[in-house]
């Protein structure tokens, strides 16, 4: 834990715009085609956002200033998405198409729900570190899983397959455990893990059904709204 919440905030800022432009670059150059591109920066973003959150000391102000830094990639993907930034290597890795507006649905939705959960839950609550873990290990999964593994198509959503489905449940189960534990081991949040653990389980079994249903684009809402219900049934 830092001393200086400003200074926690630029480290926080570098460390994501590191990530961000790697993923950029590598798209960029077709070492990764700009589908798995996208998900493997929504897989990694929510994890090493989140676990900046403990270089942020104990006042305040921290979670308006953690809040800024998703809020500024959000701003990009909007002038970028809108054509008033022209960063070519950022389409290349956030859109499936290879246009630009479609940075304005998923990857902006996505860093809304960051920005709405950083303020909401900060660390006084173990539902945001949760919801953020489903999307981007639940979710992010879900996709590279279900796109790459053969299993039977779901009945009531033929564009999702069964893998894809398990996918998020244990991507989503695994991460929220993971960073969940980090926190508690530096005394954010109380312990023991197995009170937590079985309620992961249930909760990661509604963000796999609410990942099945056929909606498009959505996810990266609907998935952070049943963790949260269900958080608030569950904690």
């Amino acid at each position: 834990m830092m001393s200086n919440p400003w200074a926690a905030m630029v480290i926080t800022l570098l460390i994501a715009l590191l990530w961000l432009r790697l993923n950029d670059y590598i798209a960029h150059r077709g070492w990764v085609d700009s589908k798995l591109s996208r998900k493997i920066i929504h897989i990694g973003t929510g994890p090493i956002f989140v676990l900046c959150w403990l270089l942020f000391p104990e006042v305040p102000i921290s979670r308006f200033l953690a809040a800024v830094v998703p809020a500024g990639i959000s701003i990009q993907f909007v002038a970028v998405g809108l054509g008033f930034l022209q960063d070519q290597a950022a389409v290349s890795a956030l859109s499936r198409s290879g246009d630009r507006r479609e940075i304005l649905k998923g990857p902006l939705l996505y860093g809304i729900v960051f920005v709405v959960l950083t303020l909401v839950y900060w660390k006084t609550s173990v539902i945001g570190i949760i919801a953020l873990m489903m999307l981007c290990g639940g979710d992010g999964l879900a996709d590279v899983i279900g796109t790459r593994v053969k299993s039977v198509d779901l009945k009531w959503s033929n564009k999702k397959t069964l893998a894809g489905s398990l996918g998020m449940f244990l991507g989503g189960w695994l991460f929220s455990a993971s960073v969940l534990y980090i926190f508690v081991l530096n005394g954010v949040f109380n312990g023991p893990m197995g009170v937590h653990l079985w309620r992961l389980v249930i909760i990661a079994l509604g963000g796999a059904l609410i990942e099945s249903l056929p909606l498009n684009d959505v996810d990266n809402v609907t998935v952070p709204l049943i963790v949260v219900a269900l958080g608030y049934l569950l904690y």
